[in-house]
């Protein structure tokens, strides 16, 4: 197969085997990268919402059961839908007015409420109960950590969005410090994620006593495009092509 490749202004052909074919086709049909990049939406292959985490990230979340949980973001977007349709509850705050009426009207879900809190004090204390997911992808990193730290429910966790930015942001740095030495696990997830042609990191940090239920029977499950999740017919399928040597 020849591929073209364009890198630093400039397009190459190159002639790539039959398995980088398939995982190009992979990004494309499964993740639907290339519609998330062309939409300019947080979306999976059928237009379903996503948050804007890593796709390792959002595997991970995924196996778990919200119906009976509380989530509260900082910050609104595709992930307020995403956790509008897992979870029994959902508060996410924006500053921006902009944003807040895109997604006032683009989403419509009872469990979900959506504040506009356009200074910063208002912003970080619209959190004033007890949730079991807190979301800080917005503004003020360490306020809006400090604020989660107090209103995590036991056995509750935190996910902090974009946190490979903690390497050249002091509001991150102060962030992750309280987080850390909170006691929370830290949990980081590196790659790819929808929208964007580079690879970022979100983290998680999870309570000492987390224990949240699953979706299915075992953990890890199969994750998007994972072998163990085919048919054996699409196994046997698959070795024929690309692993028989």
């Amino acid at each position: 197969m020849w591929l073209k490749v364009f890198f630093n202004g400039e397009i190459y052909n190159t002639m790539v085997k039959d398995e980088f074919d398939n995982l190009v086709a992979l990004w494309r049909d499964e993740y639907g990268i290339a519609r998330t990049i062309e939409e300019q939406k947080s979306i999976d292959k059928d237009g379903k919402p996503l948050p804007w985490y890593t796709y390792p990230a959002i595997e991970y979340l995924s196996q778990f059961d919200y119906k009976d949980k509380k989530v509260f973001e900082f910050g609104c977007g595709y992930s307020s839908a995403y956790w509008a349709e897992r979870a029994l509850q959902v508060v996410a705050v924006e500053n921006d007015l902009h944003w807040w009426k895109r997604w006032q009207n683009e989403f419509e879900y009872d469990n979900l409420q959506m504040l506009l809190k356009e200074n910063d004090e208002s912003y970080e204390t619209a959190l004033d109960e007890d949730y079991d997911v807190i979301i800080i992808d917005g503004k003020r990193r360490k306020a809006c950590a400090m604020v989660a730290l107090q209103h995590l429910k036991s056995g509750g966790m935190i996910i902090v969005d974009d946190s490979d930015r903690v390497n050249v942001s002091a509001d991150y740095q102060e962030a992750f410090i309280l987080l850390k030495n909170s006691g929370l696990l830290q949990i980081d997830f590196y790659g790819c994620c929808p929208m964007n042609s580079f690879s970022k990191a979100t983290s998680v940090f999870l309570s000492r006593n987390f224990d949240f239920p699953l979706n299915g029977k075992w953990q890890p499950a199969n994750g998007i495009g994972n072998l163990w999740g085919k048919s054996r017919r699409e196994r046997k399928e698959f070795y024929r092509r690309f692993m028989k040597k």
